[in-house]
């Protein structure tokens, strides 16, 4: 009786095991990067945390190694955002930024370079390039403050006035120029969520951080100056557009900033019959880069964004990069930016935007914001804390702890196998609770599984005659560990992101 118990348990068990159907012939968009940036927390965590540690969160972010026990060191990073500064730390209150870590340092003074500058962010940068991180990028958030029309490096406060002296174009593509040089970057990125006015937030003048606004006809006018001076010095980063802040301004023409222009970005850009057209530039890369903030709530919402932008990209034959994301708001009531969060709520939340972003946007790259947060937010991959106390405050700039997140090794579940140039291929599960994508390389198919609730079992598909299966796993108590699962099968922890790397063996 008790063997006849087992065996109708076993036939249970392999009746509840659901077939992925995988069509590695069917291809979607070829894959980019996985990045993060260096705001705000690296200037001081690179320039006065002790080496170790510095080294510790370097191997989170940029180790493709494993362990003596196959479990992954870092997320394998394979884009790194650099924020080039604008010299309101120099300024310092004067910036009108309250918050020093909010200020950076610019590498041009008084007409000089000093390439001392942004030291905590280079030491970064530099452990990047080691760990070979494949995709350098920079990105401005203002003008250098020795060139905007208010000699700061924050914006007047009104929608669509570029804190930017014209005469001083010259000036400012060759600083580009020189920087992108010497950091030696792939990509820069001049004009960062031109729709939001980053100006003073009350009379007393100050703002929260450098930033200025920008019109579309503004970014055509400057990208054709950095275009040509970058032909003229031989430069070969490319330049990307345009980093908006909501993805629905890259598509969509009737919005609240259509009466300043700065909408419908993608068709302003990359028609041929438009005024501000850039398709034609050597140095323009032909990506639309837009931001997934305040689009992910509810599930209508974000479904609907993503389907109209990938029309959108589809007919101007572009690729899209999520530029940037973390949690913010409070996401019509599905979860709140506020608090930090090291667990698997706010981890299965952005696999699910993660998700998204790939298999409706079909987004060739995605990246997150703040790579190491001093914050009670859910805005970092690794938290910084000193006692206890959280903050970007002096408690945390000259040392921490080290807190790494559940976020960060969910995004590891991309970021570590689904490596640059492999493509997107057809997958599908029948079970609405497992959100499934899938990647193929040269010898070996990537598959991410998102189970959103309880345990679940699913039948590993046959890619080659003879193969090789590795499990990866993010849960509540595993954190991208390696598992060896059974050659046909595989259960599916509740709450989990599991990534299959089925090679040839």
């Amino acid at each position: 009786m008790k063997r006849l118990v087992l065996l109708l348990f076993l036939f249970t068990e392999t009746i509840l095991a659901q077939n992925i159907e995988l069509d590695t012939s069917h291809t979607f968009q070829r894959i980019h990067s996985f990045g993060a940036s260096d705001c705000w927390s690296m200037q001081m965590v690179g320039k006065y945390y002790p080496i170790a540690k510095r080294n510790q969160i370097a191997e989170f972010l940029f180790s493709k190694e494993m362990d003596q026990n196959g479990n992954p060191k870092g997320i394998g990073l394979s884009m790194w955002r650099f924020n080039i500064g604008t010299g309101s730390t120099e300024q310092g209150i004067e910036s009108k930024i309250t918050n020093e870590w909010r200020r950076a340092e610019c590498f041009l003074n008084n007409g000089k370079y000093d390439w001392t500058k942004q030291a905590g962010q280079q030491w970064f940068l530099d452990a990047a390039k080691k760990y070979g991180v494949e995709n350098k990028l920079g990105f401005l958030n203002s003008a250098p403050a020795s060139m905007s029309k208010n000699g700061l490096a924050i914006g007047s406060g009104e929608i669509g006035d570029w804190n930017f002296n014209r005469s001083e174009i010259d000036h400012f593509t060759t600083f580009l120029a020189d920087v992108s040089s010497r950091l030696e970057l792939d990509y820069i990125s001049p004009f960062n969520e031109p729709q939001w006015d980053w100006g003073p937030k009350n009379e007393s003048g100050f703002g929260s951080q450098e930033g200025t606004s920008i019109g579309n006809d503004e970014i055509a006018w400057a990208t054709r100056k950095i275009d040509q001076k970058f032909r003229s010095n031989g430069i070969k980063t490319k330049i990307t557009l345009s980093e908006a802040g909501q993805i629905n301004y890259l598509y969509a023409s009737k919005t609240n900033r259509s009466a300043t222009k700065q909408d419908n970005q993608i068709q302003d850009f990359f028609d041929q019959k438009s005024k501000n057209y850039l398709g034609d530039l050597n140095s323009v890369e032909k990506i639309i880069a837009g931001h997934s903030y305040f689009t992910t709530s509810p599930a209508n919402e974000l479904t609907k964004t993503r389907e109209s932008l990938l029309e959108k990209v589809k007919e101007y034959q572009l690729d899209y990069w999520q530029s940037e994301y973390c949690v913010l708001g409070d996401n019509a009531g599905e979860i709140n930016g506020n608090r930090m969060d090291l667990g698997m709520e706010t981890a299965m939340y952005v696999a699910k935007i993660i998700h998204a972003d790939l298999t409706i946007a079909h987004a060739s790259a995605w990246h997150w914001w703040l790579s190491v947060s001093a914050n009670d937010y859910k805005d970092g991959l690794i938290y910084i804390s000193n006692k206890g106390i959280m903050g970007e405050n002096d408690t945390n700039k000259y040392s921490g702890d080290l807190m790494d997140s559940k976020t960060l090794w969910t995004l590891g579940n991309y970021s570590r196998f689904v490596r640059p140039n492999m493509q997107r291929v057809k997958v599908s599960l029948a079970n609405p609770d497992v959100l499934i994508s899938a990647y193929k390389g040269i010898n070996e198919v990537i598959v991410v599984l998102i189970n959103q609730e309880s345990s679940k079992a699913v039948e590993i598909p046959k890619v080659w005659e003879n193969q090789q299966v590795n499990a990866y796993i993010t849960s509540e108590k595993n954190n991208l560990s390696h598992q060896k699962p059974d050659k046909t099968r595989i259960d599916l922890l509740p709450k989990s992101v599991t990534t299959l790397v089925i090679s040839k063996d």
